[in-house]
């Protein structure tokens, strides 16, 4: 039987990762944080000063920096940087980033060889449009910009970080603009994605939705 593929799709907040990780133990899927992987590059390119805008240097880095995950553990060049990409320097430039082609054909690359021969859940933006357009179940999963910015937010508090609800707000929605504009892979729904709107439902709501279309897929 052909492996599994479970792409699930959406905007910042959305509560893409928390859903992915769950049904992955659920099902025993392999889990692809694709979202870590251009955080990971992120924190890189700011510690160690790189321009963005330097694309060969950009490409120095795709061709000799090392990533690795295991579980919700996240090492970049062998350091575990799990807090660390999720801090509120990387939300803000992680988007810009990621919209650099060679940043995205390159994790994509990575993103299709760890899948390879396994049974896999992913998260992200292109996850069923570029990385696997033949997945059998394909969410798109959104929630309105202040429901996103009240659960990010809430992380937030819970990390003790210093910000404000509506600097969090005002972060998603450039975050959407940057991932809906840009030139490479822009973020949007596949044809024939499943969108759901978490927005007042609970994560077990969710989860049980997709469940249901995990087992007409297997």
């Amino acid at each position: 039987m052909k492996n599994l593929i479970v792409a699930i799709d959406g905007p910042a907040g959305s509560g893409k990762s928390t859903i992915a990780k769950l049904l992955a133990k659920k099902y025993d899927l392999t889990y692809i944080d694709t979202g870590a992987m251009y955080r990971m590059i992120t924190l890189y390119l700011l510690e160690n000063n790189i321009d963005i805008n330097d694309l060969k240097e950009v490409e120095r880095v795709l061709n000799t920096v090392n990533l690795d995950m295991q579980g919700d553990k996240f090492y970049l060049d062998n350091v575990d940087v799990s807090t660390k990409i999720r801090e509120k320097r990387i939300n803000d430039n992680v988007s810009k980033v990621a919209s650099i082609k060679i940043v995205r054909s390159n994790l994509v690359d990575l993103q299709r060889k760890i899948s390879n021969n396994k049974d896999v859940i992913l998260d992200g933006r292109d996850v069923g449009t570029v990385i696997f357009p033949n997945a059998q179940v394909k969410i798109f999963l959104i929630a309105s910009p202040e429901e996103r910015a009240r659960r990010r937010y809430n992380e937030f508090l819970e990390k003790k970080t210093e910000i404000t609800y509506d600097e969090v707000l005002k972060s998603i929605k450039e975050r959407d603009h940057i991932d809906s504009t840009r030139d490479e892979s822009p973020f949007v729904k596949a044809d024939d994605a499943i969108e759901l709107d978490s927005t007042n439902l609970t994560i077990e709501d969710v989860i049980n939705f997709i469940s249901k279309e995990i087992e007409k897929a297997k």
